[in-house]
Order: structure tokens, then C-alpha cells, then sequence
């Protein structure tokens, strides 16, 4: 997932403010670009975070063609179409939970997108949503 970046220069202070279009309200600063996008990764695992404590609908990356992107990584990637199954479904962190054999707050560490899960464990409660992860890699730019 590589959601497009728009950067910004502010031009009195020259500090540049990393802003997702897919996202209102996902913003960082850096004395310059390079420290913006160092910055933006953060801003847009908080965003998406926030969208999952509110329970709503993670938005889909726009293709900007040209535009700069934050890639998120591979471990976040799982943890969102795990909660996207799990809202499509209806299903509570709890009877997650029950349905998979553990304790509900392990649930809870599967959707955190700062937690270190192991992938296996996010690929298990997907299996218990009736859905596969699938990965693949692409040549990078």
C-alpha cells in the first residue's frame, strides 16, 4: 500500500509539511523534505490508527502517478486487511478471539499497527475470517 504524499513549503519559515491526500487530517513537518518524509511514515501509521480505534473504513491509496508515496510495511499492510475482514464481518475483537482460542487483548495487539506481531499470528486470524494473505514484491523505483 503507497499512499501519495503532497509536500508543501511553507514560505516564511521554510519548513515543509508532508500531507495525505487519502487521509485528511495525517500531517508532519520537517525543517526540509528530506526530514518531512523521514517524518511522514509516523504521521500515517497514527492516521491509520486512529481510523481503527474508531472503527471507521480504512480508504483505499489513490494512484497519483508521479507523486511522491509512503509505502507503509508489510506487517501494517496484514494488520489493515485484518481489520477490514473483521469489519466486512461484523466481527467483535472478542469473538475474534473466541474463534481463534486466546485471550481477546492478543486481538487487540493484532490491530495495533505498533505492535510487533509476527506475522503468522495475523495470517492465522485472517484464515479464521476465511481470508489469505497474499504477499508479493515488486521491482523497487
Amino acid at each position: 500500500m503507497n499512499y501519495p504524499v503532497t509536500l508543501t513549503t511553507d514560505p516564511e519559515t521554510g519548513q515543509v509539511m508532508a500531507a495525505f491526500p487519502d487521509l485528511p487530517g495525517a500531517l508532519t513537518v520537517g525543517k526540509d523534505k528530506t526530514e518531512a518524509m523521514n517524518h511522514a511514515l509516523g504521521a500515517l501509521i497514527t492516521a491509520l490508527s486512529g481510523y481503527i480505534d474508531s472503527g471507521r473504513q480504512i480508504p483505499a491509496p489513490s494512484s497519483r502517478s508521479g507523486q511522491a508515496a509512503v509505502s507503509l510495511p508489510a506487517l501494517v499492510c496484514a494488520k489493515l486487511a485484518l481489520y477490514e475482514a473483521m469489519r466486512r464481518r461484523k466481527v467483535t475483537r472478542a469473538a475474534l478471539a473466541e474463534k481463534l482460542g486466546v485471550d481477546p487483548r492478543q486481538v487487540r495487539r493484532l490491530l495495533d499497527l505498533n505492535h510487533r506481531s509476527r506475522m503468522d499470528q495475523v495470517e492465522t486470524a485472517l484464515k479464521a475470517l476465511g481470508q489469505r494473505l497474499v504477499v508479493s514484491a515488486k521491482e523497487a523505483a
